[in-house]
């Protein structure tokens, strides 16, 4: 459908667009996501509503305790700033716990690209090893056409799914998870 030179450069408009016009699913892999809570200060109630409307959301954010994020926040020279960011972006989805139709998980996986569907668009965020996903260009892809390129990066949101454990908000079973802030 379109490319973007980065992820900054998508208009606003598109993002909120696909986000109420999603009839049956919303998913969102990332590592911290913060720029998709501050862009929107009402995205948790949004996706609450749309959940609310039979949308099945899907939200999978790096596990802050995990190696992954501790690895790439290295890589990015940022350090432990990572891990903080994964904590600020849940914050945005406290009020979503609980919530039918809304589904949170924590990953603990090398993340390739940060992925955003809406139905049968997908937005796609490649890294660049040591630059943050921000600087990254991003793919708009459509469900239909003679590219497997949905279909592949759509399977790879549900192995990491599938792999991620829900998020529950309470630090003592991030402890249990030999984890600890």
């Amino acid at each position: 459908m379109a490319t973007y030179a980065d992820r900054a450069s998508v208009p606003r408009e598109m993002w909120l667009s696909l986000l109420l016009e999603s009839v049956t699913q919303i998913d969102v892999l990332v590592f911290s996501g913060t720029f998709f809570a501050q862009s929107n200060p009402r995205i948790a109630t949004m996706l609450a509503q749309r959940a609310g409307a039979g949308v099945k959301v899907r939200l999978c954010f790096g596990d802050p305790h995990g190696r992954a994020v501790a690895i790439r926040g290295r890589e990015e020279g940022i350090g432990d700033a990572l891990a903080a960011k994964v904590h600020a972006s849940l914050t945005y989805y406290r009020q979503l716990l609980g919530t039918p139709g809304c589904e949170i998980r924590l990953h603990d996986t090398t993340l390739y690209s940060s992925l955003f569907r809406y139905d049968n668009d997908l937005l796609v965020n490649p890294h660049v090893w040591g630059q943050p996903a921000s600087a990254n260009p991003l793919l708009h892809l459509q469900k239909e056409g003679t590219l497997r390129w949905f279909d592949g990066y759509a399977s790879s949101f549900d192995a990491v799914w599938d792999s991620a454990r829900p998020w529950t908000d309470d630090p003592q079973e991030a402890q249990a998870h030999g984890r600890q802030d």
